[in-house]
This record gives C-alpha cells, structure tokens and sequence, in this order.
C-alpha cells in the first residue's frame, strides 16, 4: 500500500471523517505530553490506555501543531497503517500480553529508513514517489519489539545539513519557530521534542543526531558504528561513519530503544564488529549516583564546525556549559577542568570524503528495491527535480575536502587523532570527557535558506571525524532567551554502557529537559473528539 503524503492525510476530508468516525474515544485521563515508555505500559497494563487510543492522541497532536499553529513542519509521511497496526497489537495484547519490549509504542523514523509500502523520500523531490518493498533492518526490529513506525519525518535534503528539503520546505524549532531544529535528523529531534511521538531514531555522519537533540533539549546518542545495522537506509554499508541512533526524551527511554536497535546482521558487515561487545540490557547502567567518582575530562578547546568563538552567542552558551559542569562536580564526579587534545583542530580540518564509498552504498540501497526507478547514485543526479536540491543553494563551505590525496591526509589525520584523544584520556585516566554538544544557539532559518546560508555552525564533529567512539547528549538548560543546550559525553569505542550511566546520572540530578510551550497539551474537549 502507498503511503500516503502528510497533507493528504491530515487535510483530506473524506479521510479525515471515516478517522473520526471509526476511532475509539482516547483516554482523555492519560497525559500523552512527555509520556515515557515506562508510562505507556502501565497504562496499557491497567486498562486505562490502548495502543489505538495512544496512537490516535499523537496523530491529534499533529494535526494540530504540524501543519497548524507553530506550523513546525516536521512530519512528511504519516504511515496510514498506523492505527491499524496498533488495533492489531491491542489484539494480540489481550491474547498473550505484550508482543515485545516496545509493545504499542508509537516511533518516529528519519525519513531515509525503509518501511515497505511507505515512501522514503530523503526530503527530495526527487524521492517523492518512492516506495520500498522491504523494511530496513531497524524497521523488522521495530516491529518484532512490538513498535508502531508512525512517521516518517524530515531531514537535510539527501542525509545531510540542516533540515530543510526541495519537498517539504523548512522544519521549524518547537522552542522558537523562527529557528532551525537542527539537522540532519532535525524532524526526529523536532517531533520527539514536541511529543509528536514517544521515541525517535535519527542517523549521524557528521553531528546529525547530537546537533539537533541538544537544539530541541532532548536526549540522543550516535553509538559506534558496529551497533546497529544501516541495512535498508540510505548512506549506509560500505559507508563507515553514519549510524543510526536512539532520540528520546529521557535516557531510561534512550536505553530501551537501544536495546532493540543493535545487534549483528549480515547485510551490514560493519555490525560484525558489535559482536560480543553488547550487553545483556543497557537499561542495567541506569545509575542515579554513576557519576560518583568518574572520573571525567572538560574539553573546552573551541572546535565545532565554523565556529565563533568570540561572538556573544559562543559565551552565552559557554555560561550554561559552566553550569553544566558545576552540576556534574555537585553529582560526585571528579573533574578534570580542562585538557588538551594535541592538533586538534589542525586534524580535524583534514577530514574528506571518500566519493567512491558513497556512490556504492546509494546503489546497495537502491538494489533492495525492485521496483527503484534508480540503480545508481548518477541516475539520480540525472532527475530533473535534482538540481532543486536545497543543499545546492548559497556558499556555505563543505566540511569534507574531496580527492584521493585529501583522502590519504585525512585516513592519516584519523589515526593521529585517535591515538592523540587516547592517550590524553589514559594519561588523565579519564572515564569519559564532557564538551558542548553544539557551541551556538539553533540558527535563524532565515539566515540558513538566504545569505549568509549558515549550516551546522558551531557543530563538534570528533566523534564522527575518529568513527568509532561512544557519544551521547543530554539536555543541559537554556540561555536566557529559552534556546535548549545540551552537553556530550565522549567515550572511548563501544564504551555505550559508561555514557549512558553518566548521562542518566547527569539527568536524574538535573532534570534540565523542559517542554516547549509552543505545543502544549490539547484541550480535553480536543483529545477526547
């Protein structure tokens, strides 16, 4: 069955009267905003929620605030088997219990991951009416753990930069509509924030998922590539960098959503390096006090992507790192303030890309489909609506140099630098070091669409520059205007189940994540029609 486009179900009237005609009233009593996996399930255990009834509360919540109100515009294709799929799993629910880890809870997808018989449009034009036969692996997982895929949501048009696209337009930030979410897994950040679903998945190569949970005051972690397979999505195998990664609320939900998410598949070789290196559940590094006594390094050195390190926007978030820092020492760890990490700007500037690696995976994911009017990267270049790529517009400089011999220099500046980040934290003897997710407030969408096209500005890309290290976000507070920031803690390769102790540590002492008012609770009248 083709998906349906978002307007077309939120805006056809027909379809809109049969909804409303067939669903079962929600449960007005349960809150939906900022409702956890944990929330979810007792409601569903007492008999106060359905899956159904949860499912259609967000639906409401979208139609509401996506293309209505703060307009944030971050949902492109709402799976129209949505309710069915949660009616099936009501069913199921009452025969035997829970079908999976993930019983009924509805999931948001970064729209280049497959789910068969909904389009996956990358945010491009020329995507538009593309629809997969398979699901990709992270969607087979989704679904066997009980999950509902709810929508696909937007991001840089083809993967990357902020979130704006050729078919959708511009996403907009829940905590200032004038801003960007972030990107590239803007509309995962955007939705999960204004409780357009319960959990989200995004994808980062370079600071895609990081970038736009801190900007939306949300939790997300880029594991180490090996995790999680990237079969079915774009820009995955033979493509090192870009992994998939869990965008939650609170890092208790960031947990359990990982804990579905990895695990070996040999349609990804890269995944072949996860092996024996996941644990039986990440929910057991849940430690209220598992900062006491960790040991952790500050790296204060300015490093994110065309940063401004002088401007009054790089101090005003560098007051709420202090903060930040401050409440880590308060919540027992032993900080090291600061250390320096030899040449690191000077490596990290070598980074390049590797074009052949790129053009493989395009192909490998256009094979699994059979009826893909593409076979190769090329032939989509050749599309007429491709050269309305809103990537091509502007000047904004490309963080990766291109050429074989940029290639070299940066394969070379990659080891220096993993040796260098490693032998600085063993010399500290570092359990994890903490730096500013993204060193600037979410930029002006307006700035971003015209001159001076700014993108990604103020973006750390360590993690993605070495490949294989561990790296999570948290909520950190707010600058005075209300802007979300958000700290990482930086761990060593496959070193998840330590990140994900601080940063629940760091959470539960802090309770920094807020709700945007832009998109408050519906009226009860509205919730329960």
């Amino acid at each position: 069955m083709r998906a349906f486009p978002y307007n077309s179900l939120v805006r056809g009237a027909s379809l809109v009267c049969f909804l409303l005609a067939t669903r079962p009233l929600p449960a007005a009593e349960f809150n939906v905003v900022e409702a956890t996996v944990e929330d979810v399930h007792k409601a569903f255990k007492s008999g106060k929620l359905t899956a159904r009834q949860l499912t259609q509360m967000y639906l409401d919540r979208i139609d509401a605030y996506d293309q209505k109100g703060p307009r944030l515009n971050v949902v492109i294709t709402v799976n129209p088997k949505a309710l069915e799929d949660a009616a099936a799993l009501d069913a199921a629910y009452k025969k035997g219990g829970p079908v999976g880890p993930l019983h009924g809870i509805p999931v948001v997808l970064k729209d280049q991951m497959d789910v068969a018989g909904v389009r996956t449009t990358i945010g491009s034009l020329v995507f538009k009416d593309y629809v997969p036969t398979r699901d990709a692996t992270i969607t087979e997982k989704l679904k066997k753990a009980g999950a509902i895929v709810l929508a696909k949501v937007t991001l840089g048009e083809m993967g990357g930069g902020d979130s704006f696209g050729s078919l959708y337009g511009e996403s907009r930030n829940p905590y200032d509509p004038e801003r960007t979410v972030g990107g590239s897994s803007g509309g995962t950040g955007g939705a999960v924030a204004a409780n357009f679903a319960t959990l989200g998945i995004g994808q980062e190569g370079f600071a895609s998922i990081r970038r736009p949970s801190a900007w939306n005051s949300i939790v997300g972690m880029r594991p180490t590539p090996g995790l999680v397979s990237r079969a079915g999505v774009y820009a995955g195998w033979p493509g090192k960098t870009g992994s998939l990664g869990p965008m939650t609320r609170t890092v208790t939900d960031l947990a359990k959503l990982l804990d579905v998410m990895v695990g070996y598949d040999k349609e990804d070789p890269m995944t072949s390096y996860g092996v024996g290196k996941i644990p039986p559940t990440y929910t057991k590094f849940l430690v209220k006090d598992g900062l006491k006594g960790a040991r952790i390094g500050i790296l204060r050195t300015p490093m994110g992507y065309t940063t401004e390190p002088d401007s009054e926007d790089f101090k005003t978030v560098t007051t709420v790192f202090d903060k930040a820092i401050s409440e880590l020492k308060a919540a027992g760890a032993e900080v090291v303030d600061s250390v320096e990490i030899p040449n690191l700007n000077e490596l990290l500037a070598k980074r390049a890309s590797n074009p052949a690696e790129s053009g493989e995976s395009t192909a490998l994911w256009l094979a699994r489909n059979p009826n893909s009017p593409y076979k190769t990267a090329d032939d989509i270049k050749a599309h007429p609506d491709a050269a309305k790529n809103v990537r091509l517009r502007g000047g904004s400089p490309s963080a990766y140099r291109s050429g074989e011999k940029a290639y070299y220099e940066y394969l070379e500046a990659r080891e220096q630098l993993m040796l260098n980040v490693m032998k600085v934290m063993a010399d500290y003897k570092l359990d994890a070091i903490v730096h500013k997710t993204v060193e600037h407030t979410p930029t002006l969408i307006k700035d971003g669409i015209g001159p001076p096209y700014v993108n990604q500005k103020g973006a750390p890309h360590l993690n993605t520059f070495l490949i294989f290290a561990a790296s999570l976000t948290v909520p950190a507070g707010f600058t005075p205007q209300g802007l979300p920031v958000g700290i990482t803690f930086f761990g060593r390769p496959y070193s998840e189940p330590d990140m994900i102790k601080f940063a629940f540590a760091y959470e539960q002492a802090t309770h920094h994540r807020v709700p945007p008012k832009t998109v408050p609770a519906l009226p009860a009248k509205m919730a329960a029609k």
